[in-house]
């Protein structure tokens, strides 16, 4: 499988039934900073960055910002 964003791209994060995080819609802006190997079950993963910080999510996830 190969992975659906670019580096550079902007992403919103799905938020996750149950999270806490309770951040604004702003918050779950991301950039795309690195492409990272797929995860165990053939997954693409990505190496994302916002004001907050840098993480690591899984392309189902994602979602592009237009």
């Amino acid at each position: 499988m190969s992975h659906k964003f670019k580096v550079g791209q902007r992403v919103r994060q799905a938020r996750r039934p149950g999270s806490a995080d309770g951040g604004s819609a702003a918050s779950s802006i991301f950039e795309i900073v690195r492409l990272m190997p797929e995860e165990r079950s053939g997954e693409p993963s990505y190496r994302v960055k916002s004001a907050a910080g840098e993480r690591a999510v899984l392309e189902g996830e994602l979602t592009l910002v237009s």
